[in-house]
């Protein structure tokens, strides 16, 4: 029997642990279930079943995709309301990215640039 994978999470490497986890909360409503503040810090937080994790560095290197491979998240979110989550976060002052279209691929979605410049999206599945 093969062993079953139970969940993932990125880890996003971040210029200050505290203040990325607090951004997730009060911006992208996510909670924070770690926070280790100390020299290499570290966080974790957590909106619904989907977790993210924070490791500090110094910001030289920080380095998000959008930046190598134009277009590129570094986070990907599929959810099941996206209009619902884009004026959600609208109304909490998240930085919106690109706004919210209908994709080629089948995807309705709008991205959002966090305090370290990362791209994440949120996206829902055309029907």
């Amino acid at each position: 029997m093969k062993a079953k994978l139970t969940g993932t999470a990125a880890i996003l490497i971040v210029k200050d642990v505290k203040s990325s986890a607090e951004y997730y909360r009060d911006i992208l409503g996510f909670t924070i279930i770690e926070l280790q503040t100390k020299t290499g810090g570290f966080a974790m937080v957590k909106r619904d079943d989907c977790i993210l994790m924070f490791a500090e560095a110094p910001p030289d290197k920080i380095m998000p995709n959008w930046k190598i491979v134009n277009k590129t998240s570094n986070v990907y979110f599929w959810v099941d309301d996206v209009e619902a989550i884009y004026k959600e976060f609208i109304v909490n002052g998240a930085d919106i990215d690109y706004s919210l279209y209908n994709t080629p691929y089948g995807m309705k979605e709008f991205g959002i640039s966090d305090p370290d410049e990362y791209d994440i999206s949120f996206g829902e599945i055309l029907k």
